[in-house]
């Protein structure tokens, strides 16, 4: 997608240069280790060097085991594991989420050449899958909660490939190892939404009919979304897990 609003600030703080080691080491066959502990000014250099004390190396190895522990907390819940969500592979480096999202009522941005206004339309049910670094959505055509044999359905938008996968153009895509699963959801979700819809990715049309006329009408007239123009795909859930 193109022409994206920039939500990266929404995803993490900024940080400053507080400290810096030195570590020494002896040569010979009884190798001794000295560690030289450095404060940092404003500017980011070195001042006050003097051995780390014992106060000094608590802190590190509090911080460090803080950060091993935000790497294993990766796609765990803030509490009870939200209903929508299908399937998760918490694998760290591999990790990915499968939910659903019911028929709800989105902000959506277009290009201005699609000749579509930009504003609140009804969006369909639909079907997320995303790992840290590629999304795909599909459409349902219930708010139920679907099962493996739940038959899914092209997704009714631009920059959508014709097995699900989101084209993201330039949207810069920042999610942490440490982000739980209801972190990871909305962002893809805001990821997905905010950026602007541009163009049809393949040969034929996501619907039953014309996807600019559409949204166009989505957005004008508030109406809710036609479900009768979704087209089905040869795929169940089954086929993501």
């Amino acid at each position: 997608m193109n022409n994206t609003n920039d939500i990266t600030a929404s995803f993490g703080a900024l940080y400053h240069p507080k400290s810096a080691l030195v570590f020494y080491e002896s040569k010979g066959t009884d190798t001794n280790v000295y560690v030289e502990h450095f404060d940092m000014d404003k500017n980011g250099n070195p001042i006050n060097a003097h051995p780390l004390s014992e106060r000094e190396a608590n802190a590190l190895a509090k911080a460090l085991q803080t950060e091993k522990n935000k790497d294993k907390a990766f796609l765990k819940s803030n509490g009870i594991l939200p209903t929508n969500i299908l399937h998760i592979n918490p694998n760290t480096d591999k990790g990915a989420v499968l939910w659903y999202t019911k028929t709800q009522r989105r902000q959506l941005y277009f290009v201005n050449d699609l000749n579509i206004p930009s504003g609140m339309a009804n969006v369909p049910p639909m079907v997320w899958y995303a790992s840290k670094n590629s999304l795909s959505v599909f459409a349902l055509t219930s708010d139920r909660r679907p099962t493996e044999k739940t038959p899914l359905y092209f997704a009714p938008f631009f920059n959508i490939y014709e097995d699900g996968r989101v084209c993201m153009g330039s949207v810069n895509i920042n999610i942490k190892n440490s982000a739980s699963v209801e972190e990871f959801t909305g962002a893809w979700e805001d990821y997905f939404f905010n950026s602007y819809f541009s163009h049809l990715l393949g040969q034929n049309s996501p619907i039953t009919g014309n996807c600019v006329h559409l949204w166009k009408d989505l957005v004008q007239t508030g109406k809710p979304f036609p479900k009768e123009v979704l087209k089905k795909k040869n795929k169940t859930l089954e086929n993501l897990l």
